[in-house]
């Protein structure tokens, strides 16, 4: 009974979702997500940030309150990165993991963080490392432009890493509060600036393959935001520049 409690104490986890008009997804994740978390043996909790939606997104997470879920609420529409950054520097886990909305990642691919979270600093999902993991591809533009994305990520920041922009990323709690107390970049690119601290900072990071489904309603634009998403990746070197 001794060991069962020392468990608990271990694998607490935070499960961030970040949220920006998300009324059509965000229930029913929710409800998976709890559904998932309630068979599992140790403490958990969900915490939503919501990133200034102009839907009923706030609502929504305001019905699960009770069920564990948290809802922490940005004053306007900051950027993924910042809704993520404040995420990370509250939650109360032993572990941290961030996932996007419509759990394009399962979320039952959090068991295979945590145990890789027990020896690398830092776990990501990836759908480069084996295709046959994803299940439902974007259309080809937007996997092409994904591919030249990383392309420039290998080449400006962290080189090795397949896929950076995988929205399942997991962190040990002291290390989630140091890289993202540091990070300044609120859009989409905020991954990329978050393991290329890691990197900076020598902490180790584990790439692993996930499944994944993607959705058609994604609120990512591919032309303007992935424009923005390049100007991002040019700044961090700038943005840290000696402080390493």
């Amino acid at each position: 009974m001794v060991i069962y409690a020392l468990v608990i104490c271990y694998m607490d986890l935070s499960f961030i979702i970040p949220a920006y008009n998300e009324a059509e997804r965000i229930g029913e994740s929710l409800e998976i997500g709890l559904s998932y978390f309630g068979r599992q043996p140790y403490q958990w909790e969900i915490l939503v940030v919501d990133d200034g939606s102009k839907d009923a997104t706030r609502e929504i997470v305001q019905s699960f309150l009770r069920r564990g879920v948290k809802l922490l609420g940005q004053p306007k529409n900051m950027g993924k990165g910042a809704a993520v950054r404040r995420g990370m520097i509250e939650a109360h886990g032993e572990y941290c993991i961030f996932s996007d909305a419509d759990f394009s990642t399962p979320v039952e691919e959090t068991e295979q963080a945590l145990a890789y979270l027990r020896e690398y600093h830092v776990a990501i999902g990836s759908r480069a490392i084996d295709r046959s993991y994803v299940k439902v591809h974007q259309s080809w533009y937007r996997e092409t432009m994904g591919k030249i994305f990383n392309l420039f990520v290998q080449a400006l920041a962290v080189p090795g890493i397949k896929d950076t922009q995988c929205g399942f990323k997991g962190f040990r709690a002291e290390v989630a509060r140091t890289i993202f107390s540091r990070t300044k970049i609120d859009g989409f690119s905020f991954d990329v600036e978050a393991l290329y601290i890691a990197r900076k900072l020598g902490y180790s990071i584990k790439e692993f393959p996930v499944h994944w489904y993607n959705d058609e309603r994604s609120t990512l634009n591919p032309v303007i935001d992935g424009i923005q998403m390049f100007r991002e990746l040019l700044k961090i070197r700038s943005l840290h520049k000696g402080e390493f």
